[in-house]
């Protein structure tokens, strides 16, 4: 169990995931948690990253930031995906290490997983295959991640724990056209086409590819569960165990934001991995499981948006 008092920290409070764990933390009743932006503790910084942790000290940390993006923004800038993640985790886990922090909780990705790996995705196929070349940076990051806290548990006895989210959407999602996941890219292409009465909106690829989403504040109560429930060296996968083609997802959002034009599919744009769904069955056994279903996730998610840039539902 943790405290209530016990001094936490989140790593990258302001984005989608770290800005929901701190709000799940807050409603639980945790009144001592520690936050920086990344213009105040740049994590890159092996430097100030360890003199932030020797002032601080913290007792238990979410390691929730990192540089993330979609499918055209990882092809455009994998060096950044590569080099920005390895950082920002080398620096929290070594400090978290050094400063005796008692658990630390990583998040990963499904993406994880090799290109051809049997459906749904077991934490044992990791590392039996090819990555998926259009995310293979930001993939390689992440098990290095996940690897890091396996490593320090096996040779210090450290309690390094790690979940590999499915795709991830909810409020504070970043709704840039250029470099956003596939959920919020299309609520703006169809909320913008609604407004402006466009005859139809272009989704990237065939459609025919499947993917499982988890609204985020599922991952958010997933995180703070496994925090206090789970003490084992074996990563976690966490999602819905439940997918649907990016042609459903399509026609699920235009109905959500209520557009009424035709939706074109580009198949000169890439598809990724074809069929990429989590088998959650260790996390469910340790008793967890999602709550909120698609339709409600995306209700909310666009309800939020629409507060965003000042719009009323």
């Amino acid at each position: 169990m943790i405290n209530k008092d016990a001094k936490i920290y989140v790593a990258g409070h302001n984005g989608m995931v770290g800005s929901a764990i701190f709000r799940k933390l807050i409603m639980s009743g945790y009144n001592n948690i520690v936050t920086k932006s990344s213009k105040e503790l740049d994590l890159r910084n092996q430097n100030d990253v360890e003199n932030f942790f020797k002032r601080e000290q913290p007792e238990f940390v979410f390691l929730a930031a990192a540089k993330v993006g979609g499918i055209g923004a990882n092809m455009m800038f994998p060096s950044e995906f590569l080099v920005d993640n390895i950082l920002i985790q080398t620096n929290v886990i070594k400090s978290s290490f050094l400063n005796n922090v008692k658990k630390l909780l990583f998040l990963g990705s499904s993406c994880i997983y090799p290109k051809n790996a049997p459906q749904p995705l077991k934490e044992d196929y990791l590392l039996s295959g090819f990555l998926e070349s259009t995310n293979e940076g930001y993939a390689l990051a992440k098990i290095t991640g996940l690897k890091m806290c396996e490593y320090y548990n096996k040779q210090y006895g450290a309690n390094f724990v790690s979940l590999m989210p499915c795709n991830l959407y909810g409020e504070n999602d970043n709704f840039s056209l250029e470099s956003s996941h596939v959920i919020p890219s299309l609520i703006r292409k169809f909320h913008e086409a609604k407004i402006k009465n466009l005859p139809f909106v272009e989704v990237w690829g065939s459609g025919n590819q499947f993917r499982e989403f988890m609204y985020i504040d599922d991952l958010a109560d997933a995180s703070i569960y496994t925090m206090k429930n789970y003490e084992e060296y074996q990563f976690l996968n966490v999602g819905t165990g439940e997918d649907l083609t990016i042609k459903e997802l399509s026609e699920l959002i235009r109905s959500t934001v209520g557009y009424k034009g035709n939706i074109r599919f580009d198949k000169s744009k890439p598809d990724g991995m074809y069929r990429k769904v989590m088998d959650v069955s260790k996390i469910n056994e340790l008793g967890w499981k999602a709550k909120t279903s698609l339709r409600d996730g995306l209700d909310k998610t666009y309800n939020w948006y629409l507060k965003s840039i000042n719009q009323e539902v």
